[in-house]
């Protein structure tokens, strides 16, 4: 195929997308042109022969190198930008999206989510190089995904950041400002960026698909401000007011407080998709009754983490009780099981990572409760994965984990390799900071070339179960669940 017939296929589909109209082809063409470091122009079959836009884009970016217009460190802005050529700018998205919702909220948002996968800005290739696996637990079946995703930074990128003058714009990666932000330095490419402007419970909001999604449809809703993430009855409206437009997706928050929250608390947002995550599939272990809410159900979660789920049709008596139980935790102690609401100082420990759905014509809401706390012994964290998980997960439990999948970093991809290596007593360059966990692994399993690889996925399997137990404030033990009874003893008997 000649690359003149690349480039008229890339503009079939900037036609196909309602990026341009026939009348705009010349002049998207020329420009195109220009941006690949050509001048001249042969004429081609008009019927597309490629219509694969990732294939194109490897075409295109391979004439723009061969014509040394990508500068050095500049891949990603590059591939961005050129993607940008076939995305339809925002108000086109924004309306082709809202007439596709009067059909209905699926037809919305398959439209929005094949697009941004088309245009790369759901990097399908890089999440497929993931890898992923389950464990079965007693809880259910756990899931694995170790993080290929996200590309290593090249060294000349790194380089080239460093020469860049900082900025303050956008504020964050969630601003909406990002939206076809070229990028500079160690802010990303955002050109082919599109966001779907939301309005829920009256404020204003921005739904986008995450570039490296961790599971089906994964979504960002984002404030229009950039304001700090807090959880509060707030929260718990805009969770299910979002429900109310996106009835088929399930949409959760990160915690707002260090060690229990997410990455990003600068910056209010919450993760939706279209997935059922392996918390939402586990099973009530005891129903309980929440005496001042008689439309509210409510039962403690067969879950490693500390878990109450609430169901009802009534959303606002549903909001109501879960900030209740918000408010109950946040001043709730048990210094026997090491739960402390505040230090000496004042400074709050507990809050609440929540999930909402709709089940069966329900509303339903998950409550993990949360505790920050620190101490000599566990200075990352007494709720947090413990030192002797660290060599596997070492990050903060933010709400994907919290919900049962574990997102392990790249590293694990060659160490595990290595660690196998060793179980098999082959020459190996095994890390220091496997050996024990190898070793205890030695003195349980006969292993083989056949099962050493099958046995270390089950074994890191085990350590996600364990660091989800670490980061339970009321342990599945006898000790455990009599002080979450108590806990729910105190909500109904000091109700305020």
């Amino acid at each position: 195929m000649s690359i003149y017939q690349s480039i008229q296929d890339f503009i079939s589909l900037a036609l196909q997308n309602g990026t341009i109209e026939p009348l705009d082809e010349l002049y998207h063409r020329n420009q195109l042109l220009h941006f690949l470091g050509l001048n001249d122009w042969a004429e081609v079959d008009k019927e597309a022969h490629e219509k694969d836009s990732l294939i194109l884009m490897d075409q295109l970016l391979a004439i723009a190198n061969e014509n040394n217009v990508i500068e050095k460190g500049q891949d990603e802005f590059y591939e961005a930008a050129l993607m940008n050529f076939i995305t339809p700018r925002p108000s086109k998205i924004n309306h082709d999206f809202w007439e596709k919702y009067k059909t209905s909220p699926d037809v919305a948002t398959q439209y929005f989510y094949e697009l941004a996968q088309q245009v790369n800005q759901v990097k399908t290739r890089d999440i497929a190089r993931n890898i992923a696996f389950s464990h079965l637990t007693k809880y259910g079946k756990l899931e694995i995904t170790i993080n290929l995703s996200k590309p290593e930074k090249d060294p000349k990128a790194i380089a080239a950041a460093k020469l860049v003058k900082a900025s303050s714009y956008p504020a964050c990666q969630l601003c909406l400002e990002n939206e076809g932000f070229y990028g500079i330095g160690n802010k990303p490419a955002r050109s082919n960026h599109r966001i779907i402007q939301v309005s829920i419970n009256g404020e204003d909001w921005g739904f986008q698909y995450s570039p490296y999604a961790y599971f089906n449809e994964h979504s960002i809703l984002l404030n229009a401000k950039h304001q700090p993430m807090e959880i509060n009855k707030r929260a718990f409206d805009n969770l299910l007011g979002f429900l109310d437009q996106f009835p088929d997706y399930m949409i959760g928050s990160n915690a707002d407080l260090p060690i229990v929250g997410g990455s990003i608390l600068t910056h209010d947002h919450y993760q939706a998709g279209r997935y059922e995550f392996p918390m939402a599939k586990a099973e009530l272990r005891e129903e309980i009754k929440l005496q001042h809410f008689p439309e509210v159900s409510c039962g403690i979660v067969n879950w490693p983490m500390s878990v109450l789920r609430l169901s009802s049709k009534n959303q606002v008596e549903l909001s109501k009780a879960a900030d209740e139980l918000l408010k109950k935790w946040q001043v709730y102690s048990d210094e026997s099981l090491q739960i402390k609401a505040k230090s000496a100082d004042g400074k709050l420990h507990h809050t609440i990572t929540p999930i909402a759905r709709i089940r069966e014509g329900k509303y339903e809401l998950d409550l993990v409760l949360r505790d920050n706390n620190t101490s000599e012994i566990y200075p990352d964290g007494i709720f947090h994965p413990h030192p002797a998980l660290h060599h596997i997960k070492k990050e903060n439990i933010g709400l994907i984990e919290v919900m049962g999948l574990a997102i392990l970093p790249a590293r694990l991809k060659t160490e595990l390799l290595e660690v196998e290596k060793y179980l098999l007593n082959q020459e190996n360059e095994m890390s220091e900071i496997h050996k024990p966990w190898a070793e205890e692994l030695k003195k349980t399993e006969y292993f083989s070339k056949e099962t050493v690889h099958e046995i270390v996925q089950g074994a890191v399997g085990e350590v996600f179960e364990q660091v989800l137990k670490d980061a339970g404030v009321f342990k599945d033990n006898e000790v455990g669940q009599k002080g979450f009874y108590e806990f729910i003893n105190f909500v109904n008997n000091k109700f305020s």
